[in-house]
Order: C-alpha cells, then sequence, then structure tokens
C-alpha cells in the first residue's frame, strides 16, 4: 500500500524536506531548434537540401510509430536508445525519400551523437538570456538551502554527457534515466528507484517537472511532494491546487524552503 500523498491536508504531520527530483527537458533544458532544423542540417551537410517542415512531420509520425511499437527505446524487447534513435532517424528520412542505407546510417550516427553537444541546447541561465532564465539559478538556491538534488528523467544514456557540457552535472547527485532504469514516468517504479538513493521517507522529497501525468500525478502518486511547472499556465483551470503550480522555477526555492522545517 501506497503512502497518503504529502501536503493532502489529511492532518498527516508533514515531514522536513531533504531532497528535490528534478525534470530535465522542457523544465530545466530545452532544445535549441526544431526537429526538422537539425535533421535539415545534417542532410545538408551530406548534399541533400530537404524541406524542414516535411522532415518534422516525418519525425512525428515516426516518433509515434516507434514510441507505440517499443515504449521506452525498446529497453523490454532487447533494444537500446541508440539503436531506437537511429531508427526513428532512417525512419524519418525514408519518409522523405532518401533511401541510401549507408546514407541513412551515417546521418543517423551523427545526430544521435551531435544531441549532446551544448549549442544543440537552451540552457536556461540568467547570464546567457535564453528562454528560461531561471533553471540555473534555481538550482543554486535550492542547493544553498542545504537540499540535495537528483534528476528523474524519461530520457536515454546521453543525459549525463548533455548536463555535463550544459554545465549543469555537478549540481546532482544522482541521475536516473528511464533507459538505464528500464522503465519510465509516469511508471511509480523510477520513483522508487529514486527514493531508494534519497535514503529518505517520500514525503521528505519534492520533484518539480512541467507534465502533469508524468511529473505531478506520478510523484504524488507514491508520496512524493510534486510541484508542476506551468510556465504557460495550461493548467490554470485544471484541479493542479494553486499551491502545487509554479509559473517560474524562481518561485520553486521559497515554495521548498516552506517544507523544510
Amino acid at each position: 500500500m501506497r503512502p497518503t500523498p504529502a501536503g493532502n491536508g489529511r492532518g498527516v504531520m508533514r515531514a522536513p524536506l531533504r531532497w528535490v527530483l528534478w525534470d530535465v527537458k522542457d523544465t530545466l533544458l530545452k532544445v535549441r531548434a526544431s526537429v526538422g532544423e537539425q535533421y535539415c542540417k545534417e542532410a545538408e551537410r551530406m548534399g541533400l537540401k530537404l524541406s524542414p517542415v516535411e522532415v518534422e512531420a516525418a519525425f512525428r509520425q515516426t516518433y509515434r510509430h516507434q514510441s507505440k511499437k517499443f515504449p521506452n527505446y525498446g529497453i523490454s524487447q532487447g533494444l537500446d536508445g541508440q539503436s531506437w534513435w537511429m531508427e526513428v532517424v532512417r525512419g524519418t528520412f525514408s519518409k522523405c525519400r532518401v533511401q541510401d542505407p549507408a546514407l541513412l546510417n551515417t546521418m543517423a550516427q551523427n545526430l544521435y551523437h551531435n544531441f549532446c553537444n551544448a549549442e544543440n541546447w537552451e540552457v536556461m541561465r540568467r547570464k546567457h538570456k535564453n528562454v528560461f532564465s531561471d533553471s540555473e539559478m534555481a538550482l543554486q538556491r535550492c542547493s544553498s538551502l542545504g537540499l540535495k538534488l537528483g534528476v528523474v528523467s524519461n530520457f536515454d544514456r546521453r543525459l549525463e554527457e548533455i548536463l555535463r557540457v550544459c554545465g549543469l552535472l555537478s549540481y546532482f547527485s544522482f541521475l536516473i534515466t528511464s533507459e538505464e532504469a528500464g522503465t519510465a514516468k509516469p511508471s511509480p517504479v523510477i520513483f522508487d528507484l529514486a527514493l531508494q538513493k534519497c535514503g529518505v521517507p517520500a514525503a521528505c522529497v519534492a520533484h518539480i517537472g512541467d507534465h502533469y501525468e508524468k511529473d505531478y500525478v506520478a510523484s504524488r502518486s507514491v508520496g512524493i511532494q510534486g510541484f508542476l511547472l506551468d510556465r504557460h499556465n495550461t493548467y490554470g483551470n485544471s484541479d493542479v491546487p494553486i499551491e502545487h503550480r509554479l509559473c517560474s522555477l524562481e518561485e520553486l526555492p521559497s515554495r521548498l524552503q516552506q517544507h523544510m522545517n
């Protein structure tokens, strides 16, 4: 039987907060260019001229099919993140009339590895004035409060290198990716793995992410204090209490400080 979610108003004594778990993509980092633009840039390097709009549409169709057929990078079906993504790339370009197997493999290899480059990501730092100006500040302030930080992300094993080249890796005590865990949010199993690493009760842990089901609902289902990052007021009329909703990561440290004693 799972614990009652923390802070649910049922009179359960609140435990002091000790850890903060973070989603990464679209919470701390954002891909700089669209998939269509990135793929077309690689195709151009190979001497091909493709339409970003057409490539983006082909990618979305291929990605949906691959995700449905092989969930979570096909880990339970004998695949890994690299082979999964390379098949997505090959399938995308094939839909755009690129048929040379050697060329498809080369572009798939290049795009898989190039995704780790810092220039492919918007790092949400004040000094860089990128799309999200609050990420590094929030990490710094949470750390200065004495909170330990970890990552729980539906991502492949490249995440550690991405965080390293973006200058954020040192903030985290551990990373759990869905590829390495073999399970993905919203499964409670990946949060249970994170709690084992934290070594404290769920009520002493918070989680912040931008996805209602995968981040907010899933974390609170295991007793973690889930917060939903809602930069565009998407969930203003939802059942998410205002005290669980953040318009910016700038709000997070003071919100967490209320739960530390």
